[in-house]
């Protein structure tokens, strides 16, 4: 048996996401750390989908509407030993070295504000993922206007001088 899903993520408003592969129970509680770590003040909610024994989504937070969200989420992707993060506050700049730095974390899919679409794959042991959509196909190739208006952007939100 082999069946394909896509499930969709959609951050909620002003909130930037992380969707990874770690492994182990902990995994969930060192990431906690690692953001708390990062960024004074930053919210989050995260939630990791554990891939054996009770198999149950493990979660923690400080901001109970983002954990509540991640948590739903993940069980909907319900694919074994993922995660996802949902940031209010912070963008992923600003944590993704100290995410990638836990070390349970195997790898990082997505690190956006965009929709996802993840495609996920099924088989009778289990779920897993295929890869991940981020964002929307590229309409062209940017204009002296366009470099303009993206470094115009970076200063607005205080990333260059």
């Amino acid at each position: 048996m082999l069946n394909f899903a896509v499930v969709k993520i959609s951050p909620p408003p002003d909130v930037n996401l992380i969707f990874g592969q770690a492994h182990f129970i902990k995994a969930a509680e060192d990431l906690f750390e690692a953001l708390v770590n990062a960024v004074p003040g930053v919210k989050f909610g995260l939630a990791f989908c554990e891939g054996s024994g009770p198999c149950l989504v493990r979660s923690e937070g400080n901001d109970l509407e983002l954990k509540k969200a991640a948590s739903e989420k993940a069980l909907e992707l319900a694919c074994g030993h993922c995660f996802l993060i949902y940031l209010r506050g912070a963008y992923p700049i600003n944590v993704l070295d100290k995410v990638k730095a836990v070390p349970e974390v195997c790898g990082v899919y997505a690190a956006t504000a965009n929709p996802l679409e993840v495609v996920v794959a099924e088989t009778e042991q289990g779920r897993g993922v295929i890869g991940v959509v981020d964002g929307y196909k590229s309409k062209g190739i940017e204009t002296d206007a366009d470099v303009a208006a993206r470094r115009g952007f970076l200063r607005k939100i205080g990333y260059k001088l």
